[in-house]
């Protein structure tokens, strides 16, 4: 992922042919541009040709200068507008909407964390639920021609089958995280029945990599083992993730992006499959299909570092799933892809990052 600051001169550089055979859709409205993953997906739609229009509240959920610092490698393109704004207040959205008239819409704007919603329930209600109400709603006003937005392998909860598939049953989520992101999907089901609007959720699993959230594991095991403090090993270390890089989250996104959900010709009702729907509606996984057991990722982090971590272990959670593996079948035979970023290559990158943007700062 390139991670230059794009200025007006970046876009004077390109070749009159590029500027001239930009794609004929072009302007894309993603939510979260400010978070980890809409920021990354941000600058490699603006290197594609897009224009991008981003909305973000900038909460304090955690660090606002690095939310801030993401936003600065993209804030001067000539093609992207950048919005301060919550999703809860629609009249702000349908501002956004009427004056850009977006083609498409990747919603990544959400209140993350797991443990976190144990504690604060009502964020999560006012963002995941009211405001992606919202932009459903003005996905539906606006005649927008596709809907692609953030789920989570949270959902599959209690669930115990692996590898986890979009085909399974997901109906016993473990945090109210989980359970407003299950609820995205059968919200966005709903209006792809009713309004015929072609949307296709993404259940993401473990992100990680440069520009990554403090409150992610990856990211507080560096901090915390180059300051010398210890680390909480949850479950006594006994979890397996399967972590994804972001680079690959990315690339699964614009490739599903570009091709909107359709209805499914084979779909029965009799035995309905829960990754589609008669209605243009689709669910897919994005993982590395790879899990990894978490001492064993502490291990690969403490070579990296150069330093032995301090480890506290301490027991499972309330919310927390022991597992997760990824099934992409379905990714790779509808969409030719498969994350492909070892761990090992993933995390070497990430501490370099995070080496060099700390040793700044």
């Amino acid at each position: 992922m390139s991670w230059i600051k794009f200025t007006a001169a970046t876009y004077s550089e390109m070749t009159e042919d590029h500027r001239n055979n930009l794609p004929d859709e072009m302007t894309i409205l993603i939510t979260g541009t400010a978070g980890f993953i809409g920021s990354a997906l941000t600058v490699r739609l603006l290197e594609q040709g897009y224009h991008v229009v981003g909305i973000d509240n900038h909460n304090d959920y955690y660090d606002q200068k690095l939310k801030a610092d993401r936003v600065s490698r993209f804030l001067e393109h000539p093609h992207y507008t950048h919005y301060r704004a919550d999703l809860s207040n629609r009249n702000d959205l349908d501002d956004c909407f009427l004056k850009h008239q977006p083609h498409k819409v990747v919603n990544l704007a959400a209140q993350a964390g797991v443990r976190y919603s144990i504690d604060n329930p009502q964020a999560y209600i006012e963002s995941n639920i009211v405001g992606f109400a919202n932009i459903l709603e003005c996905c539906r006003q606006y005649k927008v021609k596709h809907l692609v937005y953030a789920s989570s392998s949270s959902v599959y909860g209690a669930n115990t089958s692996m590898p986890f598939s979009v085909h399974h049953n997901v109906d016993h989520p473990l945090s109210l995280y989980a359970a407003t992101k299950k609820s995205n999907e059968l919200m966005a089901h709903a209006y792809s029945h009713l309004y015929n609007i072609p949307t296709t959720g993404l259940r993401f699993f473990t992100v990680y990599g440069p520009w990554g959230r403090p409150d992610m594991a990856m990211f507080k095991f560096t901090k915390a083992i180059l300051e010398g403090k210890p680390i909480q090993i949850f479950n006594h270390g006994n979890h397996r993730r399967d972590f994804t890089y972001i680079d690959d989250i990315v690339e699964g996104i614009t490739r599903v992006l570009l091709r909107p959900a359709e209805p499914s010709e084979t779909w029965n009702g009799n035995r309905p499959d829960a990754a589609s729907s008669p209605a243009p509606w689709r669910i897919y996984n994005i993982g590395s299909n790879s899990p990894v057991n978490l001492i064993d990722y502490i291990h690969a982090l403490e070579k990296l570092l150069g330093r032995k971590a301090i480890k506290n272990l301490v027991d499972l959670q309330p919310g927390d799933v022991t597992d997760t593996y990824a099934d992409v079948d379905d990714l790779i035979r509808e969409f030719d892809y498969k994350p492909s970023t070892s761990i090992e290559n993933g995390m070497e990158k990430f501490v370099r990052w995070y080496l060099d943007y700390y040793g700044k700062h």
